[in-house]
């Protein structure tokens, strides 16, 4: 088994919640195994505060990272597993990616917590549901791809 760490890429819309998250979550759970990133077909321009709130919460700083868009990927680097958090992504995103073995796409779709309306409260109670969805299907998938 080689020591290179295998590139994952989370692409959402906006890359200012779930990719973000994702990202953040991967890092910590299986950061020696591979190299998470995340990119938005139309990146915001910072991430979302109650995106980096919900993380804080559970102890993952996620506020130095940036929404970042997918052409700084496309064509650029090697990416081994692609990850779309998103339904507009993954109507919208590209189908071929070079190098990108088949099978090693997955369609995750999370609620955009961005849109929820509401208090603060509420708006959070929404972060933290998508939050620990994510961190349960990242969980799932780390055991699935043990090298």
């Amino acid at each position: 088994m080689s020591n290179h760490k295998r590139k994952v890429l989370f692409l959402c819309t906006g890359n200012s919640c779930r990719s973000q998250m994702a990202e953040g979550f991967l890092r910590k759970l299986a950061g020696k195994r591979f190299e998470p990133c995340s990119a938005g077909l139309a990146p915001k321009e910072k991430v979302h505060p109650l995106a980096v709130k919900a993380m804080d919460e559970i102890g993952i700083d996620i506020s130095s990272q940036k929404p970042k868009s997918v052409s700084a990927y496309l064509g650029k680097e090697t990416i081994f597993y692609i990850i779309v958090v998103c339904e507009n992504a993954q109507q919208s995103c590209p189908r071929i990616w070079p190098g990108l073995g088949a099978g090693n796409r997955y369609y995750w779709p999370f609620e955009d917590p961005a849109d929820t309306e509401g208090t603060d409260e509420e708006k959070m109670e929404v972060f933290r549901r998508v939050r620990d969805g994510i961190k349960a299907k990242l969980i799932e998938w780390i055991d699935e791809h043990p090298n």
